[in-house]
């Protein structure tokens, strides 16, 4: 079956305009322009549209998305099971908030008590199984499986208190970081504060402390392109100046 632009778009829910701005990417081009001049889209193009739009809902971008789909390798089977395991993960995470609320709206009705622990164990979860897809591979190669299960123990048992206190001083360590770089000096009073600050930061997620593993984790923000666009997003070379005022904090020599 053959589709125009409207009749695709609606079919899809999208609107025209966001086929016309795909086509014009090069991310999905109609199967051929008809004698009118319109576009119009066979079942090829409505299975890559479908990849497509898994690909959104999972929060990939369109940059992205192109690189994954055009790339000669791409297995079109192997990426909907992919998708498959991904919204089956995403499903899992909101029936967690849905059964959180849920015990909210109970406690509020008088139903039940739920401690604050509680109130915070859905978003914990999902926190940690976000950063279990991110960076679950790297960590556990670099620190051992032991230690990751008892970091996210740490984490998932954490009070609503240190769970702000954590989140304030994160914050005090950015800015205290973005003054620290027009220094240019990772040795210097400022960047010294910033990497105390970071090794507090730490201690509310890590089972324990050593200066080794502080100054391993810097030189991975510098290492993994995922850390360093984290750091950089703001000023490029922040990840790298971080790196060295921990690795002068810590008495280790940067790479």
């Amino acid at each position: 079956m053959e589709y125009t632009v409207q009749k695709l778009a609606k079919l899809a829910g999208v609107s025209t305009r966001t086929l016309r701005y795909y086509d014009e990417i090069e991310i999905l081009k109609p199967a051929r322009i008809n004698s009118s001049g319109y576009r119009i889209y066979g079942q090829d193009e409505v299975n890559r549209l479908q990849q497509i739009l898994f690909y959104r809902e999972l929060g990939v971008n369109l940059t992205d998305i192109k690189q994954i789909m055009t790339n000669p390798a791409f297995d079109e089977s192997k990426a909907l099971k992919e998708h498959r395991e991904q919204l089956l993960d995403k499903r899992k995470q909101i029936d967690q908030l849905i059964a959180n609320v849920e015990k909210t709206i109970a406690q509020k009705e008088g139903r039940i008590t739920m401690s604050d622990q509680e109130k915070f164990e859905g978003f914990k979860k999902k926190a940690v199984e976000e950063n279990e897809k991110k960076y679950g591979k790297e960590i556990r190669e670099k620190y051992g499986e032991e230690t990751v299960k008892q970091s996210n123990e740490k984490f998932m048992n954490m009070s609503k208190e240190d769970h702000d206190k954590a989140t304030h001083l994160s914050e005090e360590l950015m800015e205290t970081l973005r003054e620290a770089l027009k220094t240019g000096d990772p040795a210097g009073v400022l960047a010294q504060k910033a990497a105390e600050m970071h090794k507090q930061w730490l201690m509310f997620y890590w089972p324990s402390y050593s200066k080794e593993a502080h100054a391993g984790l810097a030189q991975m923000y510098v290492d993994d392109e995922r850390f360093t666009a984290y750091y950089d997003k703001e000023q490029p070379g922040t990840a790298t100046f971080l790196r060295d005022a921990i690795h002068v904090y810590t008495g280790q020599k940067s790479e």
